[in-house]
């Protein structure tokens, strides 16, 4: 029996590596902030939010074990006019590496905050060791080593925060009124859209379709990757709807910055463990995303660029080196110029249309899939989350641009 447990477990990794990408500081923060704003009213928002990116991801995961490449390849692929071909690759290319490169200190930064808070050293001096040691790990070249580190921490992050939601003692009919049945409260458009927006993550398509290739050699493993994808990123949507659900139980109708300041209110049920529990959840979550951000520049980059050999290839590393770099040297400093967000916020409102709607036109290319393009029935959903996707992504665009200017 445990022979068999131990078979099944081998399945999931690229999906894991999505899932714990996408819970970091600013997934944490925006949970815990839609509880404390808005109770479980937006619960059904996260639940959306996971269907599109299962959807997403695995026709992601379908373009790259059937063709054998990356997302990069076969976008590249798409076109024989030479001007649109470099303008779909720079485009896409420089607005994803630009993401993770503005984004990337924030994370470190958010990685920090669970132990400063325990031991009360400043952040800006442990964000630094942080990125040096994920530098270390993005020089070893392992895939296999990646995925192991990922799948840990997501099981580190569903202890944490699915206990501390259980300990927090919700109202269940709330709960599932909230989840099941779609409200709009006043205020909450932009909640909502942070909600899914940190959850779809353009970067995520080019490292699973690189992944998977890595994992599974044939359209075999098109069942193990499928459930890997539905697996893991369900468990990252429940990571989630913990964190929104503690924080409506515990500080609904508060204003909150950070996720920390669920410790003391769960002091009372927790005692001395409440710090320490928000802690390591917070750590696995910034480590997880800290670490996906420059793997996401570095896959992109290797993908639209044909590089060989993967995540041992030097020119990989080269990328990843600089993005967790200049994370290192920004974090130190404390610095996260909001202009810089604010430009990486509207270069990804700009990209995610434009990826959503490759995805789809790449899935549905016979020359490329084969056999394997989508039913009829999973381009109706596929458009219609393309459709959604693109809408925020273009609100994203415009509400960068309004704040910037």
């Amino acid at each position: 029996m445990l022979a068999q447990i131990k078979e099944k477990l081998k399945m999931f990794g690229p999906g894991a590596i999505v899932t714990a990408s996408f819970i970091g500081p600013g997934t944490v923060t925006t949970a815990t902030r839609a509880g404390a704003g808005f109770g479980f009213a937006l619960l059904w928002a996260i639940i959306f939010s996971i269907l599109a990116t299962i959807i997403l991801q695995e026709m992601v995961a379908r373009i790259g074990i059937v063709t054998k490449q990356g997302l990069g390849e076969n976008i590249r692929d798409l076109f024989d006019n030479v001007i649109l071909k470099f303008a779909a690759v720079w485009i896409v290319m420089i607005a994803v590496c630009v993401g993770c490169a503005a984004y990337i200190s924030g994370d470190l930064l958010g990685t920090s905050l669970g132990v400063a808070y325990l031991f009360g050293i400043p952040e800006n001096y442990v964000a630094p060791v942080i990125g040096v040691i994920i530098l270390l790990l993005g020089l070893s070249g392992s895939y296999k080593i990646i995925e192991k580190l990922m799948l840990f921490l997501i099981a580190v992050m569903c202890i944490t925060f699915i206990t501390t939601m259980i300990v927090s003692g919700p109202e269940i009919l709330e709960v599932l009124k909230g989840a099941f049945i779609p409200g709009i409260p006043n205020g909450s458009i932009l909640m909502i859209i942070a909600l899914i927006g940190t959850t779809v993550v353009p970067y995520n398509f080019f490292i699973h379709a690189t992944t998977v290739s890595e994992k599974w050699d044939s359209a075999e493993g098109l069942k193990e990757s499928r459930w890997d994808t539905i697996v893991t990123i369900t468990v990252g949507g429940i990571i989630t709807a913990a964190i929104l659900i503690t924080a409506g139980a515990l500080i609904h109708g508060r204003e909150v910055t950070s996720i920390v300041e669920l410790a003391a209110p769960l002091e009372p049920l927790m005692g001395e463990f409440a710090p320490l529990f928000i802690s390591i959840g917070l750590f696995a979550a910034g480590f997880s995303s800290a670490t996906a951000s420059p793997m996401g520049a570095a896959v992109t980059v290797s993908s639209f660029m044909r590089w060989e050999g993967g995540f041992d290839n030097t020119k990989y590393k080269i990328v990843f080196a600089l993005v967790i770099g200049l994370g290192i040297v920004t974090s130190a400093l404390g610095l996260e110029p909001l202009e810089v967000l604010l430009f990486a916020q509207a270069l990804n409102g700009l990209i995610l249309p434009i990826i959503a709607i490759l995805i789809m036109i790449v899935v549905n290319k016979k020359n490329f899939m084969g056999e394997y393009i989508n039913p009829l029935w999973l381009n109706i959903v596929g458009w219609a989350v393309a459709a959604v996707v693109s809408f925020l992504g273009i609100y994203s665009l415009v509400d960068a641009v309004t704040a910037f200017l």
